[in-house]
């Protein structure tokens, strides 16, 4: 009873910040869903709580559904905006974080994949960002570092940070992209392509 009434809860502030939008600016240009959370990081599937699973795919599926679904209310009848939530290198990939946070990012690529069947009539391009390792508190504490450890990656001493992100997201709401629309736009430095702990290139310095 209680997780139902938090629902309807989110669901209503979600519904109240479009309209909040609309009545000061006439229109809603951009919609960047960004809300996500992860558990703590349990190894095997037997020690998976179903409440927190559930906790996690809620905020970061459920989420996403409901500021795509109010976005989508106010932006067709004018035929013009843009959807772009942040999913993650887990949307493509397996065993780098936990089930239910793997399972979420798959699934907002999968829905922004629907909506764009759908939102195509209506000029409306759909889109998701999927970052590898950002030194946020979250990712952080997570994994158990500090601001100054280090963590693989693919281009040589480059490392990614939020800057990077949020040039991947201006281009996708920009002009430039008006033709891009399902695309999950990898910031991943090229990780994903490979496995970094066995293959030709790894072996070599």
């Amino acid at each position: 009873m209680y997780c139902e009434v938090v629902r309807k809860a989110w669901s209503k502030n979600v519904e109240n910040a479009i309209n909040t939008t609309i009545a000061r600016h006439g229109q809603l240009d951009i919609m960047i869903n960004n809300a996500g959370i992860i558990d703590e990081p349990k190894l095997s599937i037997l020690d998976n709580d179903k409440t927190d699973f559930e906790r996690v795919v809620n905020v970061n599926l459920t989420g996403v559904f409901l500021g795509t679904k109010h976005a989508t209310r106010v932006m067709i009848p004018k035929c013009c905006g843009s959807i772009i939530t942040t999913a993650s290198v887990a949307s493509i990939t397996g065993g780098c974080t936990i089930h239910a946070y793997t399972s979420s990012k798959h699934g907002v690529v999968g829905l922004a994949k629907n909506v764009v069947a759908e939102l195509g009539k209506y000029q409306i391009p759909v889109n998701c960002i999927s970052p590898y390792f950002i030194p946020t508190p979250l990712a952080l504490n997570f994994c158990n570092l500090d601001e100054n450890s280090s963590v693989y990656s693919n281009l040589k001493d480059k490392k990614l940070g939020p800057q990077d992100i949020a040039n991947a997201t201006l281009f996708l709401a920009s002009d430039e992209s008006e033709y891009i629309s399902g695309h999950n736009l990898l910031v991943d430095g090229g990780y994903s392509i490979l496995n970094p702990a066995f293959g030709l290139f790894s072996w070599t310095g």
